[in-house]
This record gives C-alpha cells, structure tokens and sequence, in this order.
C-alpha cells in the first residue's frame, strides 16, 4: 500500500520535477593551512655578510694570479706562501705556519693530482657514477679527464715563463691565522681552501677561488668590532694536488694537540678542540656538461648551484650531514644569487684526512665525483684556468660560497658586531 508521501514522490517525478531533501548543515570552516616561512637570517649576521663585496673577491683572486699556478715545491709557491700571510696579517689576523716535509712516492705509489690520469675503473668509490657513453648519474655526455703538462699549450709567454720552474722536494709550509674566542676560545671551526695549482694556468678556479673566499672570511671576521665566543681558523693547504699532503701534515702534527691548554692555567689553547672542518674547493664554474660536439656552455647553467658536500661513509657522516643542512639553510638566509644543493660523495678533497675526526664538508661548484669526474668542468687544471676565462656571474658563485659560509659560521660561533 502506497504513503500519501510516496504518491506525491511518483507524481512529481512524472511531472519532471525533483524533490530536495532538507540543506544539510555546512561543515565547520577549517583554517587555512599555514604557509611555510622562509628562513630568517640574523640582522647582524646579515650585517657581517654585507661586508663581503664582488670586487674585493676578484682582487684577491687577481692577486694571487701574480704567481701563476703556484705549483707545490717551487719558488712561486713560496712567494705565493708569503703573500698570503702577509694579507692575513694586514687584515689584523694572527699567523702561524705549519712545516713539513714532502718527497714524491714511486711512480707506482702515486696517488690523484700527480700528472698523471686516474685510473678509470667501471664504478668509483661512492657508486655514483659510471664511465663512457651516458655514464654519469644524469646520462650525460662524458669527457676524460686529465691534467695538462704541456708547456706549450699555454699560449701566454709571460705565464707559461712564469710556471716553467718544475717541483722538487724537499721543506714545505703552509700558513694558517687564528681568531681567538671570548668565552669558548677552547674549541674552534676549521676554514680551510688549497692554494696550490697545477696545469700552467694562473689556477685562478682551482683554487684561487677557494684561497680569496677563505681569505676574505679571515678579513671580515678579523675586523676590531668583531667578536666570536668560539675560536676560528683559517687554514690554507698546500700540497692538495699531490695527495692532499698538506692536510694530513696538520691532522698528524695536531690531532692529538686538541683542547690541551698550553701553557696550563693560561687560558691558551694552541690548538682548540675542532668542532667542524668547511673545506672550499674550485667555487666558480657550473655551466653544465660538455656538449656532444665537445664544446661547452659559455655561461652559467639556469641551475648553478653551490654545492655542499659530506661523505656517507666517514665514521661521522650522520654529525656531517647535519652540518651540511646547516650550511644549505644559510644560504637560504645570506647568499644573494645562487642556492646551494646537498649531497653525500665528498671526496678527493683537504676534509678528506678530517673525516673520521671531526664533523666535515666541502663547498664547491660541482659534485666531485658526479661533474667533475665526468668532465664538466674544461678549466679544471688546464692552461685556460685564468682570470680572463671567468665573467663576473663565475665570480658571484665564489661570493655566493662565501656569503654562505660566513653566515653559517658566524652564527654557530657567536659572531657578534661591538659598539664602541
């Protein structure tokens, strides 16, 4: 039997009409979701990393291509030795210099960066990239890669007179100047770049870039209304290019050094115990890789990056990695052009020795192994490595490593700017 309800539903349907149920009740109104905000950077701290200026990078970098490319076991290196020094101490930050010896191993022996070509095995080390056709991570276009010692391929009389002088062995230094911490002046952060070169260029990427970055990071902090509560070291190696020898002469001289107050009761510590190792390793060039034709990008790639490197298999990759994000969240906050990416393969480089000891990383231009081993980069210890080479974006990658450097370092160690 049919409901006067139901008559009336089928009636209306008959007719074309639909009948409504009663509006429900509208769901309670949900608040937007927040939109994540940008890292904010530290006013002084900002203030510190304005201090840092394109045209006094380049004139350190110009600067050091007096000596060319400041090859390990010759005068020029030397010269280029005393030259540093000179400007760190000009700059009101006290020197010191680390002295060891270097005799060349047998020929069998002979690691990377010694004129010769690495051995091209199928797969490197951190599994990232393979060799030949399409054999980087990306599948890219692979080029070998091999260190000029060809006189005769730089063009330039003057350089290539200047470079003609071979290594020998013997004595080496490297100088390192310190800024002193007020209340925690027993631990310290290692600054670090190689100054030496190879390839009869000016070595003006690798790693004039590194050197005038850590430089111009000793400058700012030096200034007199400049205070860390944690000490600071800048350090610049030599004998990165035949085996980072000049690394490891510091970790077996002054490993054991750490923390110890010298003399007792004087509130000295010649050598603070190390918090972290940032080590800047050609900071210039990322125009991509090489064409299929062989030729290259003449400007930097849409996707220049800084890129900050830890390696996953040192005994403190989970400390590194962490350090690491720190360093890419203060490019978020400081540095004006380019971003900064993070990867786990650092190697080949002077925070290699400072791995398994210390929290350590590695700016640079490219991945190590990924790039560079793949080629991408034409400059990297050839006789085009000079200053002409490099526009002023090559130059702002550099500064954009440094102003992320400073602004990382500055607020882990406290930096604070003094009203006198």
């Amino acid at each position: 039997m049919m409901t006067l309800s139901s008559v009336a539903f089928a009636i209306g349907l008959m007719a074309g009409c639909t009948l409504q149920a009663p509006e429900a009740e509208p769901p309670p109104a949900q608040p937007a979701p927040s939109q994540p905000q940008p890292p904010q950077p530290d006013p002084e701290v900002k203030a510190l990393v304005s201090r840092l200026t394109l045209e006094r990078y380049k004139a350190t970098i110009k600067g050091l291509t007096q000596f060319g490319d400041r090859r390990q076991g010759t005068e020029r290196n030397r010269k280029s030795v005393d030259w540093i020094e000179a400007e760190l101490r000009r700059y009101g930050c006290p020197t010191e210099r680390l002295k060891y010896e270097y005799r060349t191993p047998p020929a069998g022996e002979r690691g990377r960066g010694r004129g010769q070509a690495p051995p091209r095995a199928p797969e490197i080390a951190s599994d990232e990239m393979r060799t030949g056709p399409g054999g980087s991570r990306l599948r890219g276009i692979t080029r070998p890669v091999r260190v000029n010692n060809d006189s005769k391929a730089q063009p330039d009389e003057q350089l290539r007179e200047l470079n003609r002088e071979p290594a020998t062995d013997g004595p080496r230094e490297q100088v390192y100047c310190t800024k002193v911490g007020t209340t925690r002046r027993h631990e310290m952060y290692i600054v670090g770049a190689h100054m030496d070169g190879i390839g009869w260029g000016e070595a003006v990427n690798d790693n004039g870039s590194g050197t005038a970055l850590v430089m111009e990071l000793a400058r700012v902090f030096s200034m007199p209304d400049v205070t860390t509560d944690v000490s600071l070291r800048f350090v610049l190696w030599n004998n990165e290019e035949t085996g980072l020898e000049g690394a490891k002469a510091y970790v077996a001289q002054r490993a054991a050094l750490q923390g110890k107050e010298d003399p007792p009761g004087s509130g000295r510590y010649p050598e603070p115990r190390w918090l972290g190792m940032i080590q800047h390793d050609m900071m210039l060039w990322d125009h991509g890789m090489p064409r299929i034709d062989g030729t290259w990008n003449p400007a930097q790639r849409a996707e220049a990056d800084i890129n900050i490197e830890f390696q996953s298999q040192s005994q403190r990759a989970d400390e590194a990695m962490k350090l690491a994000f720190y360093f890419r969240a203060a490019n978020e906050k400081y540095a004006a052009d380019y971003p900064a990416a993070v990867g786990p393969h650092m190697t080949n480089t002077d925070s290699t020795p400072f791995m398994d000891l210390v929290p350590a990383i590695s700016l640079r231009e490219n991945e190590r192994g990924m790039h560079m081993s793949a080629g991408w980069n034409p400059t990297w210890h050839q006789p085009i490595d000079v200053f002409a080479t490099f526009s002023d974006k090559d130059f702002r990658l550099g500064l954009n490593a440094a102003q992320t450097t400073l602004g990382a370092i500055a607020e882990m160690a406290g930096a604070t700017i003094t009203t006198r």
